[in-house]
């Protein structure tokens, strides 16, 4: 094994935070082992100043990374996997998916208030339309914001945008350490996560065996079969960004559970499905219940979506 592992990571807090803890289990598990930490922007980074769903591209947080693997520059890369498309440039693989945090949606408000406590009218801060039609769905008088940069850049927006509230990922603001900013834990039954929130992802090259079997050492088998089910249900539906869906895949008693939606932009229709099979069936299961939601009119949603109606 070599000594020296390079990994490559966003400069953004949450992202050094993400990999130097993926670092640190490595360590732990192989002493004799040293890890460099390269870090680098991504096109996300760059592009704060439009909507995500406008920029219209795939790995957007990612490509930057991917290329440095194929060049042989790093030797994995540390992800959201929230970030990550279903299909991975060619000659690359999810080495790892670690235990994941809490997969929902936190709510920080600028006086505590939760959800059904909001004014009428109130103006939220997202930069996701997945969030924006099931909050519209809930409540059809809240305003929502778009809301772009790193967590510390959409807190100051809070206050200097007159935002009622922001949303974000729970999982980024309690890795942070700012589990008092939360007033509520969005409920899913209002908002299911994006696919494969809450969870770390390591991508490295597939002919590094090398590689791929340090990282066996972080892999978390539950969070693995639940984010399958989960992205194998995003790519049977072709979504990205520019699509409102929603889903979240758990194993309870040895079994694997899949709820998910998807909504169009105003959110007066969210359809929801939702299935249940053995753990190592996950992406069969993950295409099941994409195919409930296109057989509930999920194929029509996406057509008017996709195609601007």
């Amino acid at each position: 094994m070599r000594r020296n592992i390079i990994v490559g990571s966003r400069d953004s807090a949450l992202a050094l935070w993400q990999t130097r803890w993926v670092m640190e289990q490595l360590q732990k598990q192989h002493p004799e082992l040293t890890f460099e930490l390269v870090t680098m922007k991504t096109k996300g980074d760059k592009m704060l100043d439009v909507a995500l769903a406008k920029i219209g591209d795939k790995g957007l947080f990612t490509k930057e990374l991917e290329f440095a693997m194929q060049q042989r520059e790093i030797d994995f890369a540390v992800h959201s996997l929230k970030d990550m498309p279903t299909a991975l440039p060619e000659g690359l693989t999810i080495g790892a998916v670690c235990k994941r945090d809490n997969p929902g949606d936190a709510l920080i408000s600028k006086d505590g208030r939760k959800l059904d406590q909001l004014p009428q009218g109130a103006r939220i801060g997202t930069s996701s339309l997945r969030r924006c039609a099931q909050l519209l769905h809930y409540r059809p008088d809240f305003q929502l914001q778009s809301l772009r940069g790193n967590l510390n850049t959409r807190l100051k927006k809070l206050a200097s945008e007159q935002l009622d509230a922001i949303i974000l990922a729970a999982a980024g603001v309690m890795r942070m350490g700012w589990e008092d900013m939360i007033a509520e834990i969005i409920p899913f039954n209002v908002c299911l996560p994006a696919v494969g929130q809450g969870a770390i992802a390591v991508e490295c090259r597939a002919e590094d065996e090398e590689v791929r079997t340090l990282l066996q050492g972080i892999e978390h088998t539950e969070t693995r079969a639940a984010t399958d089910a989960e992205r194998a249900l995003l790519r049977h539906l072709e979504g990205g960004c520019q699509v409102p869906i929603g889903a979240f895949g758990e194993v309870v008693n040895k079994k694997l559970s899949l709820t998910a939606i998807v909504a169009n932009l105003d959110g007066s229709q969210v359809l929801r499905a939702q299935g249940e099979a053995p753990v190592e069936q996950a992406k069969e299961l993950g295409i099941d219940v994409a195919e409930k939601l296109l057989a509930l009119g999920g194929k029509r949603i996406l057509e008017q979506v996709r195609s601007g109606e």
